[in-house]
């Protein structure tokens, strides 16, 4: 699958603006592909922040209520602010691992269309998985 990541870009930047983030002002979008399928999430910010949720975490909940476990191809997200370490947190990359392969790819975007490429096993090493897998 060719990706075209002005699309990816323009989509995401629509999406950004659902993020709910009165404390941090950092807005995150996240889009999955599975299944040819695209699923989105935003970060959700509370004033409990351990109860925040991340966009990725967001987009992976919307995969699994829409069409329950399935392997994600891709991974795109997408920074409204511009910093030199955007990438998932620590938590965002064991939760793609768990629906992910060693093929999906990652692309961290930023506002002025910059991006990073990454394979999940690049990302996390030694992540861990159950014996279901």
């Amino acid at each position: 699958m060719k990706v075209d990541l002005d699309w990816v870009h323009h989509k995401l930047q629509e999406v950004v603006n659902h993020a709910y983030t009165p404390f941090s002002k950092f807005k995150v979008a996240c889009m999955l592909v599975a299944n040819n399928q695209a699923f989105y999430g935003v970060n959700i910010e509370n004033a409990s922040y351990p109860v925040t949720l991340c966009a990725e975490r967001s987009a992976i909940a919307n995969m699994v209520t829409s069409i329950g476990k399935a392997t994600i191809d891709y991974v795109f997200v997408y920074f409204d602010t511009k910093t030199p370490t955007n990438s998932p947190c620590g938590m965002c990359r064991q939760n793609i691992f768990e629906f992910a392969t060693d093929k999906t790819q990652l692309f961290c975007i930023e506002k002025d269309k910059s991006f990073k490429q990454f394979t999940i096993p690049e990302i996390l090493k030694g992540g861990f998985r159950s014996y279901e897998q």
